[in-house]
């Protein structure tokens, strides 16, 4: 069995530095905008009866007057999945053990014109080892122009590496970024990819390790793109005038956001069940959001 320690570590070095950029990146606009918030970072570490090394991570989150809240984690666990949810992860059904790393961002925007946003990529190893991650737009007031130019880099990312890539990924984000019990979507989708296994195709030459830097090189574009298109939509949107009827149309659609990621989001779930730092976890929660 390979051993992706290594690869892990690989990983975890590009998160970390992807997290850096973007951070750098939003507290930049934040000084545009006159402010001088910036991110806040606290360290945690993971617990496990047993586990001398369960591994943590640092979480960061910043509110300003453009980002109204944005979190921005990176994690790296080791551990032993609970019998029941092994049965329910990729490749643990017979042994639990797992690693994982990956970072994950969420920003709610202070202006109901700048979209709000997710992102996540990362690096998982069971008995298979496989790549997963993706990012999606979620505007309380959708914007054509916006929707068409995150659709577009994330396409030219997809492009680069496989021509179904898109089509099957975009794909994948509008089934399963969908709120069932309120029949409509969370936002303008984007893409999602789970399951990229780190194992050769058929004539690849170099089985695993080729197959892990081809999926690698992918998952870092997807990072990427994201970095370079969403800043351009915020600064292109974050001064525009709002009513208080924008104000209110964001808040209830903060709601139906918070629903999705507490009943049906994968990360927060797996976050919950492999004994995540809470705060971390919820802290794709909106700081304000209303039921009617």
């Amino acid at each position: 069995m390979t051993d992706w320690t290594p690869h892990t570590a690989r990983a975890k070095d590009w998160f970390e530095d992807l997290r850096n950029r973007i951070c750098a990146e939003f507290e930049a606009i934040e000084r545009e905008a006159g402010s001088q918030a910036a991110f806040e970072y606290v360290p945690w570490q993971r617990e496990e009866e047993g586990n001398d090394n369960p591994g943590g991570g640092v979480r960061g989150v910043m509110k300003g007057k453009v980002f109204e809240k944005v979190g921005v984690n990176v994690s790296t666990v080791h551990g032993t999945f609970a019998p029941e949810f092994a049965r329910t992860i990729h490749g643990a059904e017979e042994n639990p053990a797992f690693t994982a790393t990956g970072i994950s961002l969420v920003a709610h925007m202070a202006n109901p014109h700048v979209p709000a946003v997710h992102m996540n990529t990362r690096f998982l190893t069971t008995a298979k080892a496989w790549f997963g991650g993706g990012a999606d737009l979620n505007p309380p007031l959708p914007r054509a122009e916006d929707t068409e130019e995150f659709h577009a880099a994330l396409r030219a990312a997809c492009a680069a590496h496989n021509p179904t890539y898109y089509e099957r990924f975009s794909k994948w984000a509008d089934d399963y970024f969908f709120i069932p019990h309120r029949g409509v979507h969370r936002g303008v989708g984007g893409i999602f990819y789970d399951h990229l296994e780190c194992s050769a195709q058929d004539g690849e030459e170099g089985g695993e390790a080729a197959a892990w830097e081809r999926h690698f090189a992918f998952t870092r574009d997807v990072g990427s793109a994201f970095l370079d298109v969403f800043p351009r939509i915020v600064r292109r949107r974050m001064d525009e005038p709002f009513t208080e009827a924008d104000r209110q149309a964001q808040l209830e659609w903060r709601g139906r956001y918070a629903e999705f990621n507490l009943v049906y989001d994968r990360g927060t779930l797996f976050g919950l069940k492999t004994g995540g730092n809470i705060d971390a976890i919820l802290m794709s929660l909106p700081p304000q959001a209303v039921w009617r």
